[in-house]
């Protein structure tokens, strides 16, 4: 009996430590710090698609290691990181305009107005794209105020 109750403390602690917390302003997948899953952030801008990137051609930002295919993507991502860095932190768009936060697939991304939006999965990219420009109006809302909550 005093194991359970003890177990049941260290969960509850454990509960509301991490709950009272702010979420990181990167997302990075749980026992990683790659920001957008390790994929190339300047790809998606430069060619289109997700392309994974190299440890070699490495930065930090914002807390978050970040990786690139090449040189050149990294020197275009140091000079000029917001230009190149996903909305909303990297987390699931379509989450932040629901007020909450999500993880993301890096194939499942959208550039529109020069920038990068990620989404959680096929049928949330497919609500997203339908109504995207609602969803960036109210998820403009909710950030940065979500990281908070």
């Amino acid at each position: 009996m005093k194991l359970i109750k003890l177990t049941f403390f260290l969960y509850l602690l454990v509960g509301l430590s991490v709950s009272a917390h702010a979420i990181d302003p990167i997302y990075t997948p749980l026992f990683s710090d790659k920001a957008i899953r390790g994929y190339d952030t300047v790809a998606y801008f430069t060619k289109g698609e997700a392309i994974e990137g190299k440890k070699q051609f490495s930065t930090q930002y914002k807390g978050a290691t970040w990786l690139f295919e090449s040189q050149a993507h990294l020197d275009l991502f140091i000079a000029s990181p917001e230009k190149y860095a996903p909305q909303y932190g990297g987390y699931c768009a379509y989450a932040v305009a629901q007020n909450t936060t999500a993880s993301i697939k890096p194939e499942l991304f959208t550039i529109h107005e020069g920038k990068l939006y990620l989404n959680y999965n096929k049928s949330i990219n497919d609500k997203w794209t339908n109504s995207r420009d609602d969803f960036i109006e109210q998820a403009n809302k909710n950030w940065p105020k979500i990281l908070n909550k």
